[in-house]
């Protein structure tokens, strides 16, 4: 979390930026939308709900059982006809859904409305040969190529249940979401590119389907050409099955409360919770807020979700939220220095995007990079910037609006959760003053309040835990196969309120500012991965006897691994050169989890601050990571260990050392 002192040294330092007269005139919101949404939150949805295709329309809006809900439940739709069927009826089928850019520079595709419709009904088609059916749950592990929205769409004009995994995780993560989903099918491909290398996808398929004997065929695009294994009768290539499909399908209604997807996230324990959306208010609320929060143009936007669609940000504003609104797309399969440093810019001056969304750590990437490169391109057409998946430093906020922005861009710097399936808080561009590192205040609809230990609201100038007082349309119907894990990690904390792990403080004009997590979820370039996770991979090396992770303050990453280890005596008496062995840890743990998950530092220590009841003092840890004098060190069993591990942390590198 974000220190007291730095907090209010940021707090004082802020200033707003008031919406200028002629953003203002063209804005899609006006102020009178908080009064109405306000004043009957229910009508409120129940109006945006207006905004998709109903077979039957819902006369039900929200049914409240604490803590699950249901939202537009009488009502039935087919979520993969309001992303593209709906336009191509309109007329709106020449209209470009997406400017692919390969990870290759001068390599891209150009797909629109029509276009897309066809591909999804030759992948639903083949899905069908495959013998996907209405409820069966479908792993999509995939880098960010087109076929990659295809399959979502496909699984989903089904009525099957898509989980996308992100292909940056290992074959055990792959393997453990497979397996509490019951996935019976994957989609893949045989490999990535990056930085124009091409690296593997279909290995750690096969490594992981060695655990998952209910898979019964992986659909496989050929992106690299690299050679694959193959088993017959299990495996088949994209190009084989789907290519030779009609482009005809006649789509079949859901009922709004259908599970649309499976996203699996990180948790207080070493297992992922698999988070499921359902269809109708999922939709609804996507669509709503990507309107709202980014003042869509859908006649002249270019919008630019800089994520990937293995996280929630990708499925609601890449895939969901834009499609229901028929815009223009730019997707981009590689990283911020693919083919040069400068190749975001060249990307927004060429297809001349007017909306870029992206994570404060790109930004702070960026940045180190020099502001040189986006002043030498023309960065004109960008209207809007916004901010997603962590709190944003105010340094790297005036950066974003003074060098992308060009000092005319509203900046939306947003919270949401995977849980929340949409975003909850952010300034309203046209409406709302923004003040560079706070997210303002909840959007129409929203019941967001900062409470204290008691549950009791907090005041202006003080800080406490983010609640979500009222239910909304796209929350998490719950945690896949487990309603009572959901309840607990989620609703027992305040009783009757939604706890999103989250503290948060209320600055002196009452608007919202985000301090970061406030249990053992860590938040790493905007990825959330649990303590306990990491602990239990590096425990799973045969040199470790023990491991205790905290997340440490980064100036690029937002937050970053920090794990303090002991051998095993063994491994201790063996290893007389601790640099090797640290290196091996850090990929063990990148090979467990991802790379995502590597550890900036491995300090191995003798032993390990405990109480005299052997728990472990992660807060210890906590100070010592972030170079803060040490509370009370009176319950430990031994306090000279504090001592000697924040010694050994002075001394041991950070990185490959």
């Amino acid at each position: 979390m974000m220190s007291e002192a730095k907090l209010e040294a940021l707090l004082t330092e802020s200033r707003a930026f008031p919406p200028s007269a002629e953003f203002a005139a063209q804005a899609n919101a006006q102020p009178s939308i908080y009064d109405e949404a306000d004043a009957d939150p229910e009508a409120w949805w129940r109006k945006q709900a207006g905004r998709l295709t109903w077979d039957t329309a819902p006369t039900k809006t929200l049914e409240w059982d604490l803590p699950f809900a249901k939202w537009f439940s009488d009502g039935r739709l087919n979520a993969s006809v309001n992303c593209v069927d709906r336009h191509v009826a309109a007329g709106r089928g020449d209209k470009v859904a997406y400017h692919w850019v390969a990870d290759k520079e001068g390599e891209s595709r150009t797909i629109t409305y029509r276009q897309l419709l066809g591909m999804v009904c030759q992948a639903t088609n083949a899905l069908v040969e495959l013998g996907v059916k209405e409820g069966d749950r479908v792993a999509i592990y995939m880098p960010m190529i087109p076929e990659a929205v295809v399959a979502m769409l496909a699984v989903a004009r089904l009525g099957a249940v898509h989980s996308v995994v992100f292909a940056g995780f290992s074959a055990e993560a792959l393997s453990s979401r497979i397996l509490d989903s019951d996935c019976q099918y994957v989609i893949t491909a045989d490999g990535a590119y990056r930085r124009g290398t091409a690296s593997p996808l279909k290995p750690a398929v096969d490594e992981a389907l060695q655990s998952c004997p209910n898979v019964k065929a992986v659909l496989v695009v050929q992106r690299t050409g690299g050679d694959v294994n193959w088993i017959e009768g299990r495996d088949y290539w994209w190009h084989d099955v789907v290519d030779r499909q009609s482009e005809q399908h006649v789509p079949k209604s859901f009922p709004s409360e259908q599970t649309l997807l499976i996203m699996y996230t990180s948790g207080t324990t070493a297992k992922p919770k698999g988070i499921f959306h359902t269809t109708g208010g999922y939709l609804v609320q996507a669509a709503t807020t990507h309107y709202y929060v980014f003042d869509v143009k859908a006649e002249t936007d270019v919008c630019w979700t800089a994520a990937d669609i293995g996280w929630i940000t990708g499925h609601s504003y890449i895939v969901y939220g834009p499609l229901v609104n028929g815009v223009t797309q730019v997707m981009y399969e590689g990283l911020p220095d693919s083919g040069g440093r400068d190749r975001w810019w060249k990307i927004i001056d060429e297809f001349k995007v007017t909306i870029l969304y992206t994570a404060p750590t790109t930004i702070r990437t960026l940045m180190k990079w020099g502001p040189e490169l986006p002043d030498s391109h023309d960065l004109s057409s960008l209207r809007l910037l916004g901010t997603v998946g962590e709190p944003i430093n105010p340094e790297a906020w005036m950066w974003y609006r003074r060098h992308v922005g060009g000092e005319r861009c509203p900046i939306v710097d947003t919270w949401w959760q995977t849980e929340t399936g949409a975003i909850l808080a952010s300034p309203l561009p046209g409406i709302t003053a923004t003040k560079p590192g706070a997210a303002m205040r909840a959007l129409p609809g929203i019941s967001l309040d900062v409470v204290d230990n008691e549950a009791q609201s907090v005041g202006n100038g003080e800080g406490g835990y983010l609640v979500v007082t009222k239910p909304w349309p796209a929350m998490t119907r719950g945690i896949y196969g487990d309603p009572e894990r959901f309840k607990q990690t989620y609703w027992t904390r305040f009783p009757g309120l939604y706890f999103a792990g989250d503290g948060a403080k209320r600055d002196a004009d009452g608007d919202l500012w985000l301090l970061g997590r406030v249990d053992d979820v860590m938040n790493i370039s905007g990825h959330r991965l649990s303590t306990t996770e990491v602990e239990h991979a590096l425990v799973g090396h045969p040199a470790v006897a023990e491991a205790a992770v905290v997340g440490a303050s980064d100036e690029t990453t937002g937050q970053a691994i920090v794990a303090f280890v002991t051998l095993k005596l063994s491994a201790e008496e063996a290893t007389k050169d601790q640099a090797p062995l640290i290196h091996e840890l850090r990929e063990h743990v990148a090979r467990t989890i991802s790379p995502i998950a590597r550890p900036r530092q491995i300090i191995l220590t003798p032993d390990l601050p405990k109480t005299r009841s052997g728990k472990i003092m992660r807060r210890l840890l906590r100070d010592v990571a972030e170079n803060r004098s040490l509370g009370d060190v009176t319950t430990l069993t031994d306090p000279t260990v504090v001592n000697m591990i924040s010694q050994l942390m002075t001394t041991t590198p950070s990185g490959e050392e």
